[in-house]
């Protein structure tokens, strides 16, 4: 009986040497404490909690103005401000152009074989009288002075009309009864405006209320036809 508790005892102080030894290699496998201050995570919850920013309650400085007067606009009087005109378009490709006035429904598209100029605008074609609208005629009578002299710039437009048009058709927007009166009408050589051709080399002048007010100032300026030298 003696060896038995003997045997008891020695296994006994065998265990608490051993559960001494587990409990001090355990720290070697445990996480360290927290920082204090610190929340730990609990095993219920999806974030860690984060402890609160501290407001700064230090008392704060106005910011600085930098270059004030070149980023701030001055102060401006509104009844020192005048309304002025506006300013005219630098070219005239921004204007709106002048509207056409619309021909009659009734007149038409009629080609006129072999004209014949009567006058610097004027022709006889298949039995009608047409002048070219949009034009004044230079009567054939008529005389222009050119460096203290006077020629027959009227005889001069005619034959250059004759001399442009060498009986070729020109396609012409008549009216059905054109016969019975001379009519002005715009007429075409192919795809060349007659009028313009005529204003536009110095043959003709252009009238107050038609489109070929600019041709006639650059046929001026240039003395082409009737504005230049005897020809």
């Amino acid at each position: 009986m003696k060896s038995t508790g003997r045997l008891a005892a020695v296994l006994g102080s065998v265990g608490l040497v051993a559960g001494a030894l587990l409990i001090a290699q355990s720290r070697q496998w445990l996480p360290a404490d927290p920082a204090p201050g610190r929340s730990v995570a609990r095993a219920g919850d999806t974030e860690p909690a984060l402890r609160p920013h501290a407001r700064d309650m230090r008392p704060g400085r106005p910011a600085r103005r930098i270059a004030e007067t070149l980023i701030a606009p001055p102060p401006l009087a509104v009844e020192g401000i005048e309304r002025i005109e506006p300013r005219p378009p630098l070219s005239e490709l921004g204007l709106a152009p002048t509207p056409k006035t619309p021909m009659p429904r009734d007149w038409r598209e009629t080609l006129l074989y072999r004209p014949v100029a009567t006058s610097s605008a004027v022709f006889v074609a298949m039995g009608h009288t047409v002048a070219i609208s949009g034009t004044i005629d230079i009567a054939s009578d008529k005389t222009c002075p050119f460096g203290g002299d006077a020629w027959p710039c009227g005889q001069r437009a005619r034959a250059a009309f004759n001399t442009w048009l060498r009986g070729r058709a020109l396609k012409c927007v008549l009216p059905p009864d054109v016969d019975r009166f001379a009519i002005a009408a715009p007429c075409m050589l192919g795809r060349q405006d007659v009028g313009a051709w005529l204003v536009s080399n110095g043959w003709a002048l252009a009238s107050p209320s038609g489109i070929y007010g600019k041709a006639e100032t650059t046929a001026r300026a240039a003395k082409m036809g009737i504005f230049g030298p005897p020809q």
